[in-house]
């Protein structure tokens, strides 16, 4: 597949056209608002989470030249199924930027079984569901957040509101953290190696950057 094959256009632009078409790039060159509902059940055991990602205007632009097959300046049902179609392929290899921990250790997540998508407003609109592939119990500190390990795409909660929990228990405090940069690299300095930063296929350790959901949880009900 070409670097100018539509497949390819929307994969780079979350995250694989960075590998596959572009030369090493640390800084994002696409952005989007995001906001995640993490609902729980009566038991503490988180269901699901809920992703919702609206992208910026030129990213969103690209998407509508490319995808829209009858040029009539939208896209359609069909299309908007293609959309999604490939986003969901390209970024299954990155756990769809998801980034969920239990103190201190990654919780794996199922895949998405679809993705959906929507334009709104001259804006590409994803949305899903994805849930933990074992009980995830709120225990102690459990962490929730987005980031693309290339860097290549900026996911932004523009809002503390955006990160938000469906039947919160009474002993859990929610917090959201958001990392300072300077101070990220500062204490993990010995880590974060040129090496790191010009990495495509991106680096774990990069969720570091990552604005954060917080649970504090104690062990009572």
């Amino acid at each position: 597949m070409g670097c100018g094959s539509r497949g390819t256009v929307f994969a780079g632009a979350a995250a694989l056209l960075a590998a596959m078409c572009l030369p090493a790039l640390s800084h994002p060159h696409v952005f989007a608002e995001a906001r995640l509902d993490v609902a729980v059940g009566k038991d503490r055991t988180v269901e699901v989470l809920r992703h919702v990602w609206r992208f910026d205007d030129l990213f969103s632009s690209t998407v509508l030249v490319e995808f829209d097959k009858n040029k009539d300046l939208k896209l359609d049902a069909g299309e908007l199924k293609d959309v999604a179609s490939v986003v969901h392929e390209s970024l299954a290899e990155f756990n769809y930027f998801q980034i969920v921990t239990a103190n201190g250790r990654d919780v794996a997540m199922e895949a998405p079984t679809e993705l959906l998508a929507d334009f709104t407003d001259n804006q590409l609109i994803i949305l899903f569901e994805s849930r933990p592939k074992e009980p995830l119990v709120l225990k102690g500190k459990v962490d929730f957040g987005v980031y693309d390990p290339t860097f290549y795409t900026a996911i932004d909660f523009t809002e503390d509101d955006y990160l938000q929990v469906e039947n919160l228990p009474q002993s859990c405090k929610r917090t959201v953290v958001r990392p300072d940069p300077d101070e990220a690299i500062a204490q993990n300095q010995s880590t974060l190696t040129e090496a790191f930063f010009d990495d495509p296929a991106g680096n774990d350790l990069s969720k570091i950057f990552a604005t954060k959901l917080e649970l504090t949880c104690s062990a009572n009900s």
